[in-house]
């Protein structure tokens, strides 16, 4: 219930993308928010407000003199009861008018009125949205402080393919999330996350590496950008969509992993390696040992860099380091012995014998170590999770 309490505003215009806006509604609605919609006039040729309706509970608003209205003054009451108002799809035609501050109908003299954060997802025909014109307006919006969501590109309803598809309903959702689901608490932080496996080649075919899907690591740096951080996500392949409003290094090795780090560690205020790194590469031996190995399936192996050693080594007065330490035994014991060897701030351990804990699942059951306390968390989602490592870490 991320938008628990919180009220949004949907400002739905005339285009094709009207659709998407129902799914967009639905999420909110689950999410915890409050919905209220608004419809322009043309919006309405495209879906019909009962949708809208049936799946806010709320009336959908689509004309600004309407007798039957809920509040007093209302679009003023509605400007102030808004935490967070998207217009999607946005049209030239509202750009044109939010840009000059036109106010002719609910939906513009609502926004006008209304010191709500205000983001905007045009949705049009390419050479519409290329224009100089629209161009023009849309800068003049992100000049007045409105988010403009970039558009996506792709076949569009008119037959054309190019830039102008409102993004998807979990894109935008995940703008408004960014938006005003969290305290800003980690604004102008500056956070490094290193997540997923990597892969050390045997040969052209075969290479050594985990299970690690990189759930754990890819929720640890959605968090901490929903709470406002600049966050660069050092990451190696995984089946997951990075997350929005990060910085992606991809990489493949441990060695490129290692060498992503050193590069970008230094100005960091909080680091997290919630990297499951293979351990061992095949060493480097003569052709001849080579060929005599491959025969007998026997892989001569060097160990990798050691990443968290090196973090520690070199971490810089005021700097938050946290590692992860998955154990099979022992599990406090061989974690409260890395926490101090690599010196770290804070280890995230957890036992991969446990149900619900580790690689691949999409819950974790972890155990928060500092110098001078252990908090152990019962079995949650990983992405909550994120957010008690993250409140655990800005206590430190």
């Amino acid at each position: 219930m991320n938008l628990k309490n919180k009220t949004i505003l949907l400002g739905v215009t005339g285009g094709i993308a009207a659709y998407k806006s129902a799914s967009l509604a639905s999420m909110l609605v689950k999410s915890g928010a409050e919905v209220r919609v608004i419809m322009t006039s043309h919006a309405v040729n495209f879906i019909n407000p009962i949708t809208f309706e049936s799946l806010t509970g709320n009336k959908c608003i689509t004309d600004t003199f309407d007798r039957n209205f809920e509040f007093k003054v209302e679009h003023v009451a509605l400007a102030k009861k808004a935490d967070a108002i998207i217009v999607a799809p946005a049209t030239a035609n509202i750009i044109a008018k939010l840009a000059h501050g036109l106010a002719d109908d609910m939906l513009t003299t609502t926004i006008l009125a209304s010191a709500a954060p205000k983001l905007i997802a045009p949705a049009m025909n390419t050479g519409m949205y290329e224009n100089p014109i629209t161009q023009d307006n849309l800068t003049l919006l992100a000049k007045y402080g409105m988010k403009i969501i970039k558009p996506a590109d792709g076949y569009l309803a008119c037959g054309d393919t190019g830039t102008g598809k409102m993004p998807e309903p979990e894109v935008l959702y995940e703008h408004i999330l960014q938006c005003c689901a969290y305290k800003k608490d980690m604004s102008g932080m500056k956070v490094m996350v290193t997540a997923g496996p990597t892969q050390e080649a045997i040969d052209p075919v075969r290479y050594i590496t985990n299970h690690s899907s990189g759930k754990m690591g890819y929720s640890i740096a959605r968090a901490c950008a929903l709470r406002g951080a600049d966050v660069t996500l050092i990451t190696g392949k995984t089946a997951l969509k990075p997350p929005l409003f990060t910085t992606i290094v991809p990489v493949v090795t441990a060695k490129d992993m290692y060498e992503a780090v050193v590069s970008h560690s230094k100005d960091m205020d909080i680091i997290i390696k919630a990297a499951a790194v293979a351990d061992y590469r095949p060493a480097k031996v003569s052709d001849e040992k080579v060929k005599k190995t491959d025969t007998e399936l026997s892989i001569p192996l060097e160990r990798t860099d050691d990443i968290l050693q090196y973090l520690g080594l070199h971490k810089r007065s005021g700097q938050i380091l946290c590692g992860f330490s998955m154990e099979t035994e022992n599990m406090l014991e061989n974690s409260r012995k890395k926490l101090v060897k690599k010196n770290l701030d804070m280890i995230v351990a957890n036992n991969l014998k446990m149900k619900g804990a580790g690689f691949e699942t999409n819950t974790n059951i972890v155990t928060m170590i500092t110098d001078d306390e252990t908090i152990e968390l019962p079995i949650m989602e990983k992405e909550d999770v994120a957010f008690h490592i993250l409140d655990k870490l800005l206590s430190l």
